[in-house]
């Protein structure tokens, strides 16, 4: 809080913010005064106490915790109510990342960002543009007799994203894309018929679905950047493999926006040539 109050306004202000999370916790003042081991006559004064005098750090502290909210928001140097250690744990959260289609953490996020663009940088290729058979040729070792269910599940999903009215860019490395063509390292014994199906299905998907949908493929030995999604000025989310890392302040959010969107600056191959690269690849 920038704004320069002088000592009655301030006090005033306390008073008020007191009562407010007093009201908001349920605690009343005899419930106040044992939780912070003062005199109940003590939470009395503090609050119908007219003058510009405030008490102290200690009695100031005691209340803050006793009602959940920070000193600093009680004392009116800002107007956040959430202590320190609260915004930490609401701006950073770890979340589970299960090794499956149906994903409810990354629906449930898409969802919230709704309208917004989605800027993702994806592990390997972009789940939602694989055939079914890539997906059942990755997946099954994991999902075992309900892969069927878990795609048709998934692509119900994906079609919701693409219905949205959220934008999304996609950041590729180039390598990735090479390898997948090649058949060469985690896609080792796909068939090729398989892989020209997904190559060609990507190229169908990234002129149908153009400009909502953008592809761009970097080279990783000029630009790195691990798996990352940006949902809008709302999140982002950093994958880990068994977790994700969500980040929810603006500094950090902003900051992944601009990591991505230099990916987007420097990408090799555009959204519109995209198609082009993908017919040499065949």
């Amino acid at each position: 809080m920038s704004d320069k109050i002088d000592k009655r306004a301030r006090s005033e202000r306390f008073r008020q913010r007191l009562e407010q999370a007093m009201g908001t916790s349920g605690i009343n003042q005899s419930a106040l005064a044992r939780m912070t081991g003062v005199d109940r006559s003590t939470i009395s004064q503090l609050l119908k106490d007219k003058g510009a005098r405030l008490p102290n750090a200690q009695v100031v502290g005691e209340c803050a915790s006793a009602l959940g909210v920070s000193a600093d928001w009680l004392l009116s140097l800002t107007d956040n109510p959430e202590r320190a250690e609260d915004i930490v744990a609401n701006a950073l959260t770890l979340t589970e990342a299960p090794r499956a289609l149906v994903d409810e953490q990354i629906f449930a996020w898409h969802q919230e960002a709704a309208g917004y663009k989605v800027r993702h940088v994806p592990a390997g290729l972009p789940d939602m543009l694989k055939t079914r058979e890539l997906l059942s040729w990755e997946y099954s070792p994991h999902l075992g007799r309900t892969t069927e269910q878990a795609i048709g599940a998934s692509e119900d999903r994906l079609n919701w994203m693409r219905d949205s009215s959220s934008d999304y860019e996609i950041a590729l490395p180039m390598h990735e894309m090479a390898s997948f063509a090649r058949g060469e390292g985690y896609y080792s014994g796909l068939p090729d018929d398989t892989r020209l199906a997904q190559i060609a299905h990507m190229r169908q998907l990234s002129e149908q679905l153009y400009p909502r949908l953008r592809l761009y493929l970097f080279d990783a030995r000029q630009l790195y950047s691990a798996p990352v999604t940006v949902f809008g000025p709302l999140l982002a989310v950093l994958y880990l493999g068994r977790n994700y890392l969500a980040f929810r302040d603006t500094t950090r959010v902003q900051g992944f926006t601009e990591h991505f969107d230099a990916l987007v600056r420097e990408a090799t191959v555009t959204a519109r040539s995209l198609p082009d690269y993908l017919d040499s690849l065949t």
